[in-house]
């Protein structure tokens, strides 16, 4: 049975940079572990310089929610990535969407800090006029695919790819 510990979720503001940063960080090292040839460390400071400028963006166009226990520690993030419309000469049809990106500290995984956070994104998500998420998940992370399959997400197609040289 999962052990649910008090969360306050609210969007990240720039007190949180550090903690954003050190979330980031701690994702490259797990994907790291899947797959070394796929994913890397991304440097601190472009880390920084990232969520410095998502942050300080009047209109919010991104969302960027953070988790934090009852004495202000941040264990978790989640960001909402809107989509831009299909070009009008593409056959897609335009649909307001956005892509999820979860991270969870490791000591706090377990205790429903993704579940509240991805709950969080998507009455966000809704409130902006969002109608489908999504979460691009390496086929390696197979931890990444159960949680958000728990959620209802599911398939949602293929992405195929060649390397060329």
């Amino acid at each position: 049975m999962m052990q649910e510990i008090w969360l306050t979720v609210r969007p990240a503001r720039l007190a949180d940079l550090p903690s954003l940063v050190a979330l980031r960080l701690a994702n490259a090292e797990a994907h790291l572990a899947l797959d070394a040839d796929t994913y890397r460390l991304p440097q601190r400071e472009a880390v920084l310089r990232h969520f410095a400028a998502v942050l300080a963006d009047e209109a919010g166009r991104d969302g960027v929610l953070v988790a934090a226990t009852a004495d202000g520690r941040v264990v978790g993030m989640i960001e909402v990535l809107p989509h831009s419309d299909p070009p009008e000469h593409q056959i897609l049809r335009p649909e307001p969407s956005a892509q999820v990106h979860t991270v969870v500290l490791p000591d706090a995984r377990g205790l429903g800090v993704g579940s509240t956070l991805l709950r969080a994104a998507e009455r966000w998500a809704t409130s902006r006029g969002i109608s489908y998420l999504s979460a691009s998940i390496h086929h390696r992370n197979v931890d990444a695919v159960r949680f958000y399959a728990r959620h209802g997400y599911s398939d949602a197609g293929r992405s195929l790819g060649k390397r060329v040289t």
